[in-house]
This record gives structure tokens, C-alpha cells and sequence, in this order.
């Protein structure tokens, strides 16, 4: 039995339909992130699923409990809000034990609970200080330590880290992860960064105008996005409009290019061919090579340890792309503005969606 349990789950603003008829479930000890673009309705169902804004139809069931219709307070979660939400004239160690004090628990009991946290989190010795004495680092950590403080079964974070600079945020990403992994607790998070939610989540549920549009393990959703959408969202992506030829073969302006046989398009419909920019093959590519393409170089930024470079197919003057040139090819290539290479496009890399 999954931990957690969505069925139909249906949310309406009168007219408009944030939610449509969602349906997943949650296993225990599972790290899910709800990835997707701002009004894809990821935060209308977390929220949901906490009961601060119920759904309109649908059920809920944790560990195998119809929550559905119950306040927020009779659900077993904590949840990090991306505003932290921390009281600014409580200590952190009151604001940790703020839900302890809440369910009348006693002084040492509160005071152990509330170390053994703030330890966990890494802030043993800010127990007597404020907020506003804390950086957005280390307030998030404990809004983090004081949604854990009732021992919660299910963990939910709305956005926690999009409020923070680049290095905290990929510090606090980790630390988030191996907290999680240690205390096995079942966490949601709602996320719009897709390299968050790549790093962190054991699966990864894409949503787009209320809807799902795939479940899957980070690799798979990369690797193998169920739909357009998916693989525009997640990662870069090369589109090449065309139209399917063959079960196994495509034709993208006048060239015809091989790809794996294709299940569930028809013959001679037209379809986007997609290739990332890193699986895009410049070097050692054999003469014989399937889909080998002569390009020239028309743009080169640099990104760090990489640089994406703009190519256009040689005589193809409708036919460009991008692919992701590492330092060493750079060098070793001696690959500038204005090169000419040869590059191919492997069938077993390529993606085809109806147009």
C-alpha cells in the first residue's frame, strides 16, 4: 500500500479549474518533487494534500486514512513554507518547539527535542537567538527543524530554497537530501528549478495546466520525456519540425534521418524530431555514421566547462541546432566561430513527438 494516496483530486476557482482530476501516489520514505511552471497548479496540490486549501473533488488517504475532509491540524505533516514563516519575536528554540508547546508536551521534553534538532540541522548553538539574527540559510534550516519537531509522517516543502543564493541553495539542497535519507521520512516538494529537483527527488512528477504529464525517476524524465512539454521543460532540447516517413525513419527539411521505430504515429503525419545539445556526436564520427550532418559553426557561449555552440547544416540553410562543446573538444578540435565539422544525430538519441 502507497503511503499517500491522490484519487480524481479536483480544485475550482469558480470557473477556472486549477487541479484536473489528479490521481498519484506516494510511497513511504520517498523524496517526490512536483516540478513545473509558475500556474501549473503544483502548489494548489500540496496544499491540498495539507488540507490549507482542500480540493474541490477527490480523495486523499495517508497510510491507508481517508484525510480528506480534515482540518490541517488532525494531518500528520510538517511543511517549509518558501517565506520561512518564522515568529520574529520567539527565539529559534521557541520557534523550533513552537508545535511541542502546542501538543503540551513538557519543558524537558521540548528543551531535548528541540537540541537534538537544531544539532541535526546544524545550528547547535543558535538556540537563543532571533530570526532576524539569522542569515536566509540558516532561518530556512530551522523553519526546517521545526517542521520536523512532532516527528511529522509526512514531510511537505513549498519552494524552500528559491528564496536563497545560488551557493546556499546548492549547499542546503544536499543537506536536505541527506536529512531526509537519514530520518526516512516521506517528502514532498514543490519546486519550479528542474536542477533541484533532478538532484534531489527519487521521482519527479511533471505538472502543466492542472494536469500530470509524467511520473518517473530523474533519468527516465530526462532521459525519456513522455511529451513535448517534458522534454522542453526539463533540460535543453533541440525541436527540428518534419515528418514521419517511416516507422524509422524521419524527414527533416529534405533529409531524411533514421531514429528508432516509432509506436503510435502515423506514416506521413508531421512530428518534431528532438535531440539534446550534449547528444549531438562531433567527435570520431565515422564516415558510415547514421545521420551525419557537415555543419559550420555560426556561435560559440561560453558556459563555464562548456560551451554551446550554434550549428548550421551546410547547404541547409532552415536547418540549425545547438550542441554542448566540452573544453577539451574545444581544444582539441580547435573548434571557433566559423568551423567546419562533421557532426551525427545517433538514432537511439533522437526523440519523436507528434507535431
Amino acid at each position: 500500500m502507497a503511503y499517500l494516496e491522490v484519487r480524481n483530486l479536483g480544485k475550482r476557482y469558480g470557473t477556472f479549474t486549477a487541479l484536473g482530476n489528479v490521481s498519484l501516489e506516494v510511497g513511504e520514505g520517498e523524496f517526490v518533487c512536483f516540478l513545473g511552471p509558475s500556474g501549473c497548479g503544483k502548489t494548489t496540490l500540496l496544499r491540498a494534500i495539507a488540507g490549507l486549501d482542500p480540493q474541490t473533488s477527490g480523495t486523499i488517504h495517508q497510510q491507508g486514512r481517508d484525510v480528506s475532509a480534515l482540518p490541517p491540524a488532525r494531518r500528520d505533516f510538517g511543511i517549509v513554507f518558501q517565506s520561512y514563516a518564522l515568529f520574529p519575536n520567539l527565539s529559534v528554540a521557541d520557534n523550533v518547539g513552537y508545535g511541542l508547546v502546542s501538543r503540551r508536551q513538557g519543558r524537558r521534553a521540548i528543551a531535548a527535542r528541540v537540541d537534538e534538532l537544531l544539532t541535526l540541522v546544524g545550528l547547535p548553538d543558535a538556540a537563543r537567538k532571533y530570526p532576524a539574527q539569522l542569515s536566509g540559510g540558516q532561518q530556512q534550516r530551522v523553519a526546517l527543524a521545526r517542521a520536523l519537531a512532532t516527528s511529522p509522517g509526512l514531510l511537505l516543502l513549498d519552494e524552500p530554497l528559491s528564496a536563497l543564493d545560488a551557493r546556499v541553495r546548492l549547499r542546503l539542497r544536499h543537506e536536505i537530501k541527506a536529512l531526509q535519507r537519514r530520518l526516512g521520512v516521506t517528502t514532498i516538494m514543490v519546486t519550479h528549478d528542474q536542477e533541484e529537483a533532478l538532484t534531489m527527488a527519487d521521482r519527479i512528477v511533471v505538472m502543466n495546466h492542472g494536469a500530470i504529464e509524467q511520473v518517473g525517476a530523474p533519468q527516465e524524465i530526462y532521459r525519456r520525456p513522455a511529451t513535448a512539454f517534458v522534454a522542453d521543460f526539463v533540460g535543453s532540447m533541440n525541436f527540428l519540425p518534419g515528418r514521419l516517413a517511416a516507422a524509422d525513419r524521419v524527414e527533416v527539411a529534405g533529409l531524411a534521418l533514421a531514429c528508432l521505430p516509432q509506436d503510435g504515429l502515423v506514416a506521413g503525419g508531421g512530428v518534431q524530431l528532438c535531440i539534446r545539445p550534449e547528444d549531438v556526436q562531433v567527435r570520431d564520427v565515422p564516415a558510415d555514421a547514421a545521420n551525419r550532418l557537415p555543419v559550420e559553426v555560426t556561435e560559440l557561449d561560453f558556459v563555464g566547462s562548456f560551451c554551446r555552440a550554434g550549428l548550421a547544416v551546410r547547404d541547409r540553410p532552415d536547418l540549425s541546432l545547438t550542441a554542448d562543446f566540452s573544453s577539451n573538444l574545444m581544444r582539441d578540435l580547435g573548434v571557433a566561430a566559423g568551423s567546419r565539422l562533421d557532426i551525427a544525430l545517433p538514432p537511439d538519441r533522437l526523440r519523436i513527438f507528434a507535431a
